[in-house]
């Protein structure tokens, strides 16, 4: 019998995934899905420890299975090299999001601080930069809005830059998400 012994949250070009891990214990069967969609199943392995890769757009994936005290397993995440929790704290570093409404659905945008990317709902968008006396403000479309992202400098050297996203008229408060 096999049940969902782990699961994770990354995001991953400004859209959130849903990674779960499936394993049989007594069988070996490994089933990963992202988003609710196999991308991974094996059945009948006899080796009940190890790995399952796995590609999520162009980032490379792995779940590992340990052995743990008596017939228990741990089980980790590791992308692009790095351990999960190492990789969502580089992801906390580099990308700012807004979750905002657009023609009453909820909207996510992405703001890859270190390439300058913005995503929307997973989408890379066309963007056009401009240099304003306070700073830079990166433009793009939102549907039948205009929107930016404004950057200033926080003056503070420890805080360093500080990203507004505008829609339309309307400053909208950065997500947690």
């Amino acid at each position: 019998m096999s049940q969902v012994v782990g699961v994770w949250d990354i995001t991953l070009n400004g859209q959130k995934h849903l990674i779960e891990f499936e394993h049989g214990t007594t069988s070996g069967r490994r089933i990963i899905r992202v988003d609710g969609k196999e991308v991974v199943k094996r059945e009948w392995l006899f080796k009940l420890v190890g790995h399952e890769n796995f590609k999520l757009g162009n980032n490379n994936c792995s779940i590992v299975i340990y052995p743990a005290k008596g017939l228990s397993f741990e089980y980790s995440l590791i992308v692009n090299g790095k351990q999960y929790k190492k990789f969502k704290e580089n992801q906390s570093k580099i990308l700012k999001t807004w979750i905002v409404d657009v023609d009453n659905q909820p909207t996510r945008i992405v703001l890859e601080k270190d390439t300058l990317d913005v995503w929307v709902n997973g989408e890379k968008m066309e963007t056009a930069g401009e240099f304003v006396e306070e700073g830079t403000e990166t433009h793009f479309a939102l549907g039948p809005y205009n929107a930016y992202i404004k950057a200033v400098s926080s003056g503070n050297k420890r805080e360093g830059i500080i990203h507004s996203l505008i829609v339309g008229d309307s400053i909208i408060p950065e997500s947690n998400d």
